[in-house]
């Protein structure tokens, strides 16, 4: 009798390490599909940005090609990570007590694999956002999501400010870009939402006319009917640093540090769905185009 009981107890084991492994196989499997569902829209994506950018700035046509070749790299590995799935399915239909415990250790370390496929398709997701959302009329317009949390890391310190994405005057213009800070600067640090202007170093700044002296509008977008948008304007002083050509990657910031007050807008339609919306107009009327 109790080699009976014996033998049931082991066959409970054994069929509850089976379910752990099937259970860790489709796990792994739903990963894999997710992943070249991903990697498949990322393809799509690179072939409409060529198409989109063939008369762009030198530094994203550069991009293209890397992402590409990337893209190729996880394909390329994500095929063998399949063949290897499926060898241990495989072995899974003939499997035993002594080996079940060695196939969890080769799917976790499958899950392990796909885990840094999953950071670098992340990277490359940031970077198609950026070659997408570039403009080359000098406007930008800068959706910031999470709002809140956002402004909760900058009152403690974690994330002071938050950069835009580039943007240009022409497609052989000024390259610049936005800096905020949700928690204010300067005279509006815990009080007010400071907004920047931020001149960067560009492929073709040796053609263009420097000082920069076009006139910048940073506008508050309210998402609500009445549209009561908050813009404040400056033009660059010419004896300023901020606006001399950029030797660095980019200029010292210039702007508003009291934009707008967070009393003004906290519980108001310029925060909606946890998301502001920020837009930034260089005058480029008497801009000489190449």
């Amino acid at each position: 009798m109790l080699d009976g009981i014996k033998k049931q107890l082991e066959k409970v084991k054994t069929t509850n390490n089976v379910k752990t492994v099937t259970l860790a196989v489709a796990k792994l499997e739903q990963k894999m599909v997710g992943m070249q569902r991903t990697v498949a829209q990322q393809i799509d994506n690179s072939l409409a940005i060529k198409n989109e950018i063939k008369n762009a700035d030198i530094s994203n046509k550069r991009m293209i090609p890397e992402l590409n070749q990337k893209l190729k790299e996880m394909i390329e590995e994500m095929t063998r990570i399949r063949q290897k799935q499926n060898e241990l399915e495989r072995k899974l239909s003939t499997r035993n007590q002594e080996n079940e415990q060695n196939f969890l250790a080769q799917i976790n370390g499958f899950e392990q694999q796909i885990g840094l496929y999953d950071v670098r398709i992340a990277d490359m997701d940031q970077r198609f956002q950026v070659l997408e959302t570039t403009s080359y009329s000098g406007v930008a317009l800068w959706k910031i999501n999470n709002f809140q949390r956002r402004k909760r890391e900058a009152e403690s310190g974690r994330a002071l400010s938050i950069y835009s994405q580039p943007f240009y005057t022409s497609r052989y213009g000024y390259k610049m870009c936005a800096r905020v800070y949700l928690n204010g600067d300067g005279m509006g640090k815990g009080t007010h939402v400071s907004l920047f202007f931020v001149l960067m170093k560009g492929e073709y700044d040796n053609l263009l006319p420097w000082p920069f002296r076009q006139k910048v509008t940073l506008m508050l977008l309210d998402q609500g009917l009445e549209r009561r948008h908050l813009s404040d304007m400056f033009r660059p002083d010419p004896t300023s640093s901020s606006f001399t050509k950029p030797t660095s990657d980019m200029n010292i910031a210039s702007g508003c540090p009291l934009f707008v007050a967070h009393n003004l807008i906290e519980g108001s339609s310029y925060v909606k769905d946890d998301v502001i919306f920020i837009r930034i107009h260089v005058d480029t009327t008497d801009l000489e185009t190449f």
